[in-house]
């Protein structure tokens, strides 16, 4: 007669895993996964401390072009009311003394910092300005 064989026990997939990850190869240990994390933490931070000095570049030229618009603006003015200076730039965004349209929409004085743009005369030259909140100041007389 022949001898009948036993099949050998059949092992679940999951049971070699957790005997693997009980011996320690085939699982992170928590030194590892705090490591990775700090990296992609300081990657992130010097990321955004880039993107977020462009982003300040990009309203100082902005800001550039609004002094400039401001003060073709301002020139506009003074030729549509005898060489008057407007005190603020708010007298743009009112229907002009000659009896045209505003010159500008009360958004348009604005920088981009939502402050308005500031201006100053000695007579006979005007000078459109914005300070940055850094200080640095923007006017269409500098270039």
């Amino acid at each position: 007669m022949l001898a009948r064989r036993t099949p050998a026990p059949m092992i679940h997939p999951t049971t070699k895993i957790a005997h693997a990850a009980r011996n320690g190869r085939s699982a992170f240990t928590l030194l590892e996964i705090l490591i990775v994390v700090a990296i992609i933490v300081m990657l992130a931070g010097a990321g955004g401390y880039f993107l977020y000095s462009r982003y300040d570049e990009a309203k100082e030229g902005y800001a550039k072009r609004g002094v400039r618009e401001m003060a073709s603006r301002v020139s506009t003015y003074r030729l549509n009311n005898n060489d008057e200076i407007p005190a603020t730039l708010m007298a743009l965004t009112q229907p002009q003394p000659s009896g045209g349209a505003p010159l500008a929409l009360p958004d348009e004085i604005l920088d981009p910092w939502n402050k308005p743009y500031q201006i100053e005369s000695d007579g006979s030259n005007v000078v459109v300005f914005t300070m940055t909140p850094k200080g640095k100041r923007i006017d269409n007389v500098t270039r």
